[in-house]
């Protein structure tokens, strides 16, 4: 692969559409441009405002392109989308908003057909977050669709097609609960046959394959070469693990926190996994099945926090280790791997903004991602990054619970990031530290077997 020093990235979140210019060297963003993902009402349903998306995004690459210079094009969207193409290239139908909500029947009649869980390794999951519920969604609202329909490909790839005419779906993406795929044998599940779209699925390819190079119309509008180089793609979970599949060797752990705790475990026993403790697997960069579990562990910190944080001294952690005063699962109930059970403290709950409620939040939620790593069948160092990597009291926990190594991710990590090196990578990648081993490891290891003990997982 050429080697190059810009990667614009196109980045289609939920939230926001973002374009970035990575120097890959220093993987930091040099510039970025950012617009709404306003979805529109319809008809015929809620949907994505691709063209808007479109004009935004060619204006982007000119603009970075004139200021800096672009070498080459690589993209990560979220996953649960998938765009039908009509014979002539374009969208058969608009693309579905995966929030949007299907009719009980419909629901049930896709329940009737959707592979287990054995198979696919992906739970089921609320709206069109299958990708199989959304086709099948489509194609019950309107018949003739399946017929206008000559391809699937899954987003990153559309916006792929675009630049480069040609049509493919990405392993990240097939494999991201679809109910498509099966991640251990990497071949298609039964759902594409029950669905009537064998043979309309475009090819699966691996995130790190160049798709092609932008078509003649694309390089006049933005000034670009026409040999510019666009990657396949990749799913933005997956954007985010693949440095550290790039700097580990063996089996290791990537804990990703923010608003969602996300464990993805490389290398690890196989375990098996539980739809109803919010697992599932993912496929890799590299197309390997990736055990996963999650909890909402950032919207339980606010949960619990209510905005009013604090530093605890070492005698309020001492006195929640002496005292075992404990957050038994789960504050937010609807996910994570204690769905329907409500949170009760253990004793006399502290007062908001107090160092030994901080403190006993912090071990709740490094207990909670233990378990998570349980779940996916851990073995290996535990990686953490993201907020909860600051958090000194997470971290002493995890290390104690986990009885392996913790290591703090320092590098510059994301979408983006994990987007643009799948088209280069600095010679040498910055690898995470270790963390310290906490002074009172025994008390912190008594807190943890109490705690399992207490919430039924000992």
């Amino acid at each position: 692969m050429t080697a190059h020093r810009h990667i614009a990235v196109i980045d289609i979140g939920k939230t926001n559409a973002k374009l970035a210019l990575v120097d890959v060297q220093s993987l930091t963003e040099i510039a970025v441009l950012t617009r709404p993902n306003v979805v529109q009402a319809g008809p015929p349903w809620p949907h994505y405002d691709v063209d808007g998306h479109w004009s935004f995004l060619l204006d982007a690459l000119a603009t970075f392109h004139r200021d800096h210079g672009v070498d080459a094009i690589s993209i990560t969207t979220h996953g649960a989308c998938a765009a039908l193409l009509a014979s002539d290239g374009t969208l058969a139908a608009p693309i579905l908003d995966y929030e949007h909500e299907y009719p009980a029947d419909i629901v049930a009649a896709y329940d009737a057909i959707r592979p287990d869980f054995a198979q696919t390794g992906s739970p089921k999951l609320a709206g069109g977050l299958n990708i199989g519920a959304q086709l099948h969604y489509q194609f019950s609202t309107d018949p003739t669709l399946r017929d206008r329909t000559a391809q699937i490909v899954t987003y990153p790839q559309y916006w792929g097609h675009r630049l480069t005419g040609v049509a493919a779906t990405d392993v990240t993406s097939i494999g991201c609960h679809t109910d498509l795929w099966s991640p251990r044998k990497g071949i298609y599940s039964e759902l594409p046959a029950r669905l009537g779209i064998e043979g309309k699925i475009a090819p699966v390819r691996k995130s790190t394959e160049v798709l092609g190079q932008i078509l003649p119309d694309i390089a006049e509008a933005t000034g670009l070469p026409v040999d510019t180089q666009v990657s396949v793609g990749i799913h933005d979970s997956n954007a985010s693990l693949y440095p550290h599949i790039l700097t580990q060797t063996g089996s290791f752990s990537v804990v990703s926190t923010g608003t969602w705790v996300i464990v993805m475990s490389m290398g690890g026993t196989d375990a098996p996994l539980d739809p109803s403790r919010d697992t599932l697997i993912n496929v890799n960069a590299r197309g390997q099945a990736v055990p996963s579990a999650r909890f909402m562990g950032g919207r339980e910190f606010e949960i619990i926090q209510q905005g009013h944080q604090s530093d605890p001294s070492g005698r309020d952690i001492a006195d929640v280790l002496a005292s075992s005063l404990m957050i038994h699962p789960a504050v937010d109930p609807r996910t994570g791997p204690f769905q329907g059970r409500q949170m009760q403290w253990s004793a006399e709950e502290p007062d908001v903004g107090t160092g030994r409620r901080s403190v006993a939040l912090s071990f709740y939620l490094a207990l909670m991602t233990d378990t998570c790593l349980q779940l996916t069948g851990a073995t290996g160092p535990t990686i953490v990054e993201g907020p909860f990597a600051r958090n000194a009291e997470f971290v002493a926990m995890l290390q104690a619970a986990t009885d392996r190594p913790v290591l703090i991710s320092e590098a510059a990590t994301g979408t983006s990031i994990g987007a643009a090196m799948l088209m280069g990578a600095p010679a040498e990648l910055v690898q995470p530290t270790t963390s310290s081993t906490a002074k009172d490891t025994q008390a912190l290891r008594a807190y943890a077997k109490h705690w399992r003990s207490c919430v039924g997982t000992a």
